[in-house]
């Protein structure tokens, strides 16, 4: 990877019992954690590299610094492409993304700044967002003379149709508070306090079944596409394979014994 690329950083939190939380962090912050194919690379490998770690509770993504999550693509180094270096990198942008949305536990984007172009792609495809409220998000690939990649088309299910047009077609930013109001960020903090606010929520989606957020992850991406009848059919199956697993029944022994579930120890009982 040259100096000019962005390098993504992977350490972690341990959780105590509840197991560990990942944290990802873009960290190119001399260009604003720019992505360039390289760093597009780098960041879906690490992510299936996680997808094995069976003590994974929750990733959160975040960006070097205070001033960016992700400012979008590399645009120095796609000033040189071609035609086949610009299709690589739409496609390393999609690959991106879709490890971020088929990811087994859920997806925290911590944003910390500017959020633009493949930035806003990769946080509108996690499970949750929360901001700093200085925070700003855009769509600005128009005012470069190209089209938003496809993973724009995420964005109406967060922001509304009318809004995300409006990004997409004019390349304006919004603010965090406006991107709170419309749905697309779940908390908008001061930047002191951003990265305690996206642990609590990971550590709250750590002390739950690891069963049941990952079945309720996959039901709640998968029924968008589906009819009611269809979405009715998946809800079941999921249902009733969580009820069979050792996880609900020591949700279940908790709730009645009024203490806290341990789902690691329910997991090496059944080993033996």
């Amino acid at each position: 990877m040259s100096k000019d690329e962005a390098v993504v950083l992977l350490d972690y939190d341990d959780h105590g019992a509840a197991g560990r939380i990942a944290r990802i962090t873009f960290n190119n912050p001399a260009k604003h954690n720019a992505l360039g194919l390289a760093g597009k690379d780098l960041f879906v490998e690490i992510m299936t590299g996680l997808k094995h770690d069976e003590s994974l509770r929750a990733v959160i993504l975040t960006g070097a610094g205070d001033k960016s999550f992700v400012g979008g693509s590399d645009l120095a180094q796609m000033a040189g492409y071609d035609l086949a270096a610009a299709e690589a990198s739409a496609t390393k942008t999609h690959r991106a993304c879709d490890a971020v949305r088929q990811f087994p536990v859920p997806v925290i984007a911590r944003i910390n700044g500017y959020c633009f172009g493949s930035g806003m792609e990769i946080a509108a495809c996690a499970d949750m967002r929360a901001a700093a409220d200085h925070a700003r998000f855009g769509m600005p690939e128009v005012r470069f003379g190209i089209p938003s990649g496809m993973e724009a088309s995420v964005l109406p299910r967060l922001i509304g149709w009318g809004k995300a047009t409006e990004l997409v077609l004019t390349g304006d930013h919004i603010d965090a508070a406006e991107a709170y109001r419309l749905g697309g960020i779940l908390q908008v903090v001061p930047k002191e306090k951003l990265r305690d606010a996206a642990m609590e929520l990971a550590a709250k989606i750590a002390s739950k079944s690891p069963k049941a957020v990952e079945l309720a992850k996959w039901s709640l991406n998968g029924i968008e596409l589906l009819d009611p009848k269809e979405s009715y059919r998946y809800e079941q199956g999921f249902t009733l394979e969580l009820y069979a697993s050792p996880d609900s029944q020591e949700s279940r022994d908790a709730f009645v014994e009024k203490r806290d579930a341990d789902f690691e120890k329910k997991s090496e009982d059944k080993g033996q």
